[in-house]
């Protein structure tokens, strides 16, 4: 899957990959955090954004025969367009995602393409779906694995209720983009910078309830409180809003186990490691995180900085990941002591080893060198099984270089106004990936470096 963006932020144009593994470095103020948002709400919403042009011949013969099939396989062909005009929509949405003017995102584009959509892949998945209403049930949807097509039934007396031909289409376009797209859209969970105060303040960040409630006691009772409720949230972006909202449904979401805590418990324990405890949950709407080899129950707000940074994580990963999930962390160094930014590395390797994708933005020299050491122990060579066996790295936590997509935020040569004139403007730069010597970032080796001829200069040089 590549994300290309035009004139989004300060990124004039700007291309990325999504690996297994993808990591966008650089300076402050470069653009990571706007190609992450814009990826986040394209992931977010891509099933009410595609859509599936349906003919109205299978409209007529599902009102009038009662039955109609839908060839999925045509629309697998046509992928290529419903992406590009699902594309054009989505580009009109970006103020709403990033909460902002619409005048800053006048000339922002985004685009999505995939490298094939096989037709195989929509025939491998299942749908099994029916359509009810307060007094009944409408129609189904079905679709059986290896079957090319979707089976719709009408399971209401047409002449009794008038179906209406656009809810119909809507429905049976989306059970499609979903069948076509499914196995290439991860579902994303984001943890934004903004999770460390969301932690302590939970309570208070119930945006929706306690503005909804606010605005209906001024308001005229002929309003529609869910437009004051789409109001009160508007003011936050996307990625912040849903990040907020998890936050706030911690008890709820600790009902349920993930896949990790079900098959692979031995990720969690490393998480509790990584933090000194674990978090728990109690009635009454209360958190706390218990440290490891103590009785104390200490609230968010008597907890270290650390243990309130890496909550939404922790709580994802113990109650929500499934396989194939999207993990996209801002910053997942935040208030990590540099020991456990190495160790937060070698966590985020596993997690791509079990099946969960991993996107980050990062300004943490020690990851990158952490998943550098990662890469090159994964070899199959005496000496470095003998290295990693001493330093306790585990076989697990070891990743291929072709599962990492690497790319600085900087300025760059790229053409602009489609000629070719080429200009030095904000980009994202591939980062190269040597198998044997891991990731190149420049950032940060030339900062660490400049600081070294410094210290070298205040050492070894002498007075004149």
């Amino acid at each position: 899957m590549k994300v290309r963006v035009e004139n989004l932020g300060v990124l004039k144009q700007a291309e990325f990959e999504l690996g297994d593994l993808t990591i966008i470095c650089g300076d402050n103020n470069t653009g990571k955090t706007y190609a992450t948002y814009a990826l986040f709400g394209f992931l977010y919403n891509w099933e009410n954004i595609l859509e599936a042009k349906i003919d109205s011949q299978s409209i007529d013969a599902l009102l009038h025969n009662g039955t109609a099939r839908i060839n999925v396989t045509q629309h697998a062909k046509k992928s290529n367009d419903i992406l590009r005009r699902g594309c054009q929509k989505y580009s009109q949405q970006l103020p709403k995602i990033f909460a902002s003017k619409e005048s800053y995102f006048k000339d922002s584009r985004f685009h999505v393409t995939l490298q094939k959509v096989e037709a195989s892949a929509a025939m491998d998945r299942s749908l099994d779906q029916t359509i009810r209403y307060p007094k009944g049930e409408l129609f189904s949807l079905s679709k059986s694995k290896n079957e090319t097509d979707i089976a719709a039934s009408l399971l209401v007396d047409t002449d009794k209720m008038e179906m209406p031909r656009g809810l119909i289409k809507k429905i049976i376009s989306d059970a499609i983009t979903e069948v076509v797209f499914g196995a290439y859209f991860p579902k994303p969970f984001i943890s934004s910078t903004e999770r460390t105060g969301a932690a302590i303040f939970r309570k208070e960040l119930n945006f929706a309830w306690n503005r909804l409630l606010k605005e209906m006691s001024r308001a005229d009772k002929n309003v529609d409180p869910r437009e004051l409720l789409f109001k009160s949230y508007s003011d936050y972006a996307l990625p912040v809003r849903k990040n907020v909202d998890f936050v706030r449904e911690l008890e709820n979401i600790a009902k349920e186990d993930s896949f990790l805590a079900k098959d692979h418990p031995q990720i969690l324990d490393e998480f509790s490691d990584i933090i000194g405890g674990r978090y728990i949950t109690e009635g009454n709407d209360m958190l706390y995180f218990k440290p490891t080899g103590t009785k104390l129950k200490l609230a968010m707000g008597e907890s270290s900085s650390a243990v309130r940074s890496l909550l939404d994580i922790g709580f994802y990963l113990h109650h929500a990941a499934d396989p194939g999930d999207l993990l996209m962390v801002d910053e997942p160094e935040l208030n990590l002591h540099p020991r456990n930014q190495r160790r937060i590395a070698r966590l985020f390797a596993r997690l791509v080893n079990l099946g969960i994708k991993v996107f980050i933005t990062t300004h943490s020299d020690y990851i990158v060198k952490e998943l550098n050491t990662l890469i090159m122990l994964n070899h199959d060579r005496p000496h470095l099984k003998r290295i990693a066996e001493e330093e306790a790295y585990d076989e697990s936590e070891l990743i291929a270089a072709e599962k990492i997509k690497v790319y600085i935020a900087e300025e760059d040569l790229i053409e602009v106004d489609g000629n070719r004139r080429r200009v030095r403007r904000p980009t994202l730069v591939p980062a190269d990936i040597d198998p044997e010597m891991g990731i190149e970032v420049r950032s940060f080796d030339e900062t660490i470096n400049k600081m070294n001829a410094i210290q070298e200069s205040i050492v070894w040089g002498e007075d004149e």
